[in-house]
């Protein structure tokens, strides 16, 4: 990598807030309303209700010390099925919400900047009983999935768009967070990007911990095809893009 290029990667992860940008002329300042907490659902698509908080089935007590110390990325699994509440859980824990604010805001079980939550979850399904495989899209304030297409061979399509590697074939499922950057924008302007990528760490981290309560391991994914995926999700690669992938499997 040139001199250049590292320059300009290095200036992205320093704090340029103060200098760079000016936030009365973002469009939050402006007056214009907030962009919507999620995408919409198309017309006719299917959508699967999930079981919610107090009715989950197969979820174990983990106390926060148990699952911190054993949080690890794990590449093996084995060959049995996520039930559709464990499922359920993982995905309130990466990104549930707990309270809508507005709408164009809600608390989550994860932080955001601005409680902007950028984020888009889809999963790339391969082994949940009562799922047929395929792409899904999460909606946190439905608490519900989206059916975007069926596909029983979703999983070695999500394993080519990350360079073929093979544990991520094996996955019962696999999460893939894509970014909308225009939500956080609307608020930061040129600050978003920055903070659009710590959001994704902080939603893959609650999702390791998670997965200690369901007996479940991960193993979160930064080295992926970006075209590839993104014309796999069937998004444009500019106002939604693929930013992190955890594939999950049964330990």
């Amino acid at each position: 990598m040139d001199d250049f290029a590292i320059s300009r990667l290095r200036e992205f992860l320093r704090d340029t807030i103060r200098k760079q940008v000016d936030f009365g002329l973002t469009d939050q300042s402006r007056g214009v309303p907030a962009p919507p907490l999620e995408k919409p659902v198309p017309d006719g698509a299917r959508l699967v209700s999930l079981p919610r908080r107090g009715q989950w089935q197969g979820v174990g007590a983990v106390d926060i010390t148990t699952a911190i110390a054993h949080r690890r990325s794990r590449r093996e699994y084995s060959g049995e099925a996520f039930i559709v509440d464990e499922l359920s859980f993982l995905l309130w824990a990466c990104q549930g919400v707990m309270r809508p604010l507005d709408p164009g805001h809600a608390l989550r079980t994860v932080p955001s900047a601005g409680c902007r939550h950028a984020l888009e979850t889809y999963l790339a399904v391969q082994r949940v009983r009562g799922l047929e495989p395929g792409l899904y899209r999460f909606l946190p304030v439905e608490h519900a999935l989206v059916l975007e297409r069926p596909d029983p061979d979703i999983a070695r399509k999500v394993m080519a768009g990350c360079f073929f590697q093979r544990f991520v074939g094996e996955a019962a499922v696999t999460f893939v967070w894509t970014a909308v950057p225009y939500r956080m924008e609307w608020r930061y302007g040129l600050a978003s990007h920055k903070v659009i990528a710590l959001d994704a760490g902080h939603a893959c981290q609650n999702l390791y911990l998670a997965c200690e309560a369901v007996g479940a391991a991960t193993c979160a994914i930064a080295a992926y095809d970006q075209e590839a995926m993104d014309e796999l999700l069937g998004i444009d690669g500019n106002d939604e893009l693929t930013v992190y992938l955890a594939p999950v499997g049964k330990r």
